[in-house]
Formats: C-alpha cells, structure tokens, sequence
C-alpha cells in the first residue's frame, strides 16, 4: 500500500465526547488557509464512528490508538497535530513519545497537571450541572449543557447545530461508561517534565467556560511556546472563531521556523 506522506499531514484531534463531525466548517476553512494540507480528523475510541470501542483510560493508550488508525489509512507521519481540549493531551504525549514523528503541535484551550489546579483544569462553577447530566440527563439535555459550556458565540441556543449534535449523539452515541473513561484520563494525565522538541503554538478563549484560559497562559509560559488568545472565543475556538484559528496558525508557519521560541508569537495577546 502506498503511503501519504506529503509533509504537510494535518491531524486534527477533538475533545471530551466529541466526534470529527464536531468541527463542522473547520476543516474546509482550515484547507484554504493552508493550501495543499492534507488534513485529517479521526476519531478517539468510544466517540463518532468508533463509539462501539471502549475509550482509553490513558491518554498513552489513546496515543497508540491515533497512531494505529493512520497507519492502517497508509497515512504516514510525519504530522502536524492540531488539537483541542482532552485532545491536546493527545497531541503533547504523542510528541513525548515519538517525537521523530511530529513535526508541529497545536493546542487549542487545553490544560494538564502539573501546570494548572484541578479547579481551573475544569471551572468548579460547573461541577453540579455535569454530575446531574451524567447521572441524569438525556441526550438533549447533554448536547444543551454542552453547546452553552463550549460555545461563547452560541451561548444562547443554535437550534439548527443543536439538532445536528443531538443527529451525532443518536447515530453514534458516547455512552456514560465511556464519558467517564475519557473524563478519568483526562483528569489523570500528567504533561512531561520537559517542553515538545518542535515548535508548540497554544491558543485560547478568554471567554472559555468550562477550561479557565489561565490554563493556556501558564503551559505556553512554562514551555517558552508561542501564545494567542482570542478575547472574545470560548472552548471551542474552531466553533466560535475557526478563521480566526486558521488564519492565525497560517502566519505563524510562515514565522515559525526562525522565531518559533519566542513566548508570544504577539504579545499583546499573551497576558
């Protein structure tokens, strides 16, 4: 089988019960803004087309996963991850791991020990609606809570993107037991000691609602990594400002190779 491997392999990594269906208009804006990217979105175990699997209870073993199913698509690395919340914990272990096999990392509103608290990993103010969702909502109801956490720009209610999550939920459902798996890796994994070997944009929603930004700021201040925040944006930056996302990450390739170790890639954005 002959192997892809244009240099320019896009990974595309979601979150906590989310599904490639999840990045809706994203990875049309993202191609254009990145012309001859070859880009991909697979999906976890336990989520989208895989949801029958059990999720990983190590983001390790969500790692070897990932790595499994391109192989198997004769995808080969090296790669360029751009992932978001629970996936950006993908992304930074992979980039320990196999470092020879990523050539970029971007992280989009995630958070690890041992740079940030558990309360602000999570913002405690919403510990009461998860636990009663998880023990007794309904699809609908999950799907609401979600949209109203992650979303800054459709805080109030999107019906027509809230049918189209709740069609996700019903066609490949994440069940309970696999929501907490992911909820407990992701709650146990501890970042390396030492910053990836290639270069590391982190992004972030100052609006965020459910991960505190300050998450964002102190990963990309212990690493030495470039930082952009979105003022307005919330945990779902390829939702709330996906040209924004795009445009952005297109510039800084375009500086990255001569000044990927400077802290801001703009400063006034990094505070």
């Amino acid at each position: 089988m002959t192997q892809i491997n244009t240099q320019e392999n896009w990974i595309l990594l979601r979150g906590l019960m989310r599904e490639q269906r999840h990045w809706g208009a994203f990875p049309a804006t993202l191609a254009r803004a990145l012309p001859g990217a070859h880009i991909v979105t697979p999906d976890l175990p336990g989520n989208g087309q895989r949801h029958a699997q059990d999720s990983a209870t190590r983001v390790a073993a969500m790692v070897e996963s990932c790595r499994q199913d391109l192989l198997a698509r004769a995808i080969a690395p090296p790669y360029r991850l751009l992932a978001l919340s629970l996936g950006g914990m993908v992304a930074v272990e992979w980039a320990h791991r196999y470092p020879q096999e990523v050539a970029r990392c971007v992280l989009l509103n995630t958070s690890m020990r041992p740079y940030s608290p558990f309360y602000r990993r999570l913002r405690w103010q919403n510990y009461g609606a998860l636990l009663r969702q998880l023990l007794l909502g309904d699809q609908r109801s999950q799907e609401a809570l979600i949209l109203r956490l992650t979303s800054r720009r459709h805080a109030q209610g999107n019906p027509t993107l809230l049918a189209d999550w709740l069609g996700y939920q019903q066609q490949y459902p994440v069940s309970r037991r696999n929501a907490l798996r992911q909820l407990l890796s992701a709650a146990r994994y501890r970042a390396p000691a030492t910053r990836p070997a290639m270069p590391v944009l982190v992004m972030a929603g100052a609006q965020d609602q459910l991960v505190d930004h300050r998450c964002s700021l102190r990963l990309a201040r212990a690493w030495q990594a470039d930082c952009l925040i979105h003022g307005d944006a919330g945990h779902d930056l390829p939702l709330d400002e996906g040209l924004w996302v795009a445009q952005s990450l297109a510039r800084w390739l375009g500086v990255a190779a001569a000044d990927h170790d400077q802290a801001c890639t703009t400063p006034s954005t990094c505070k």
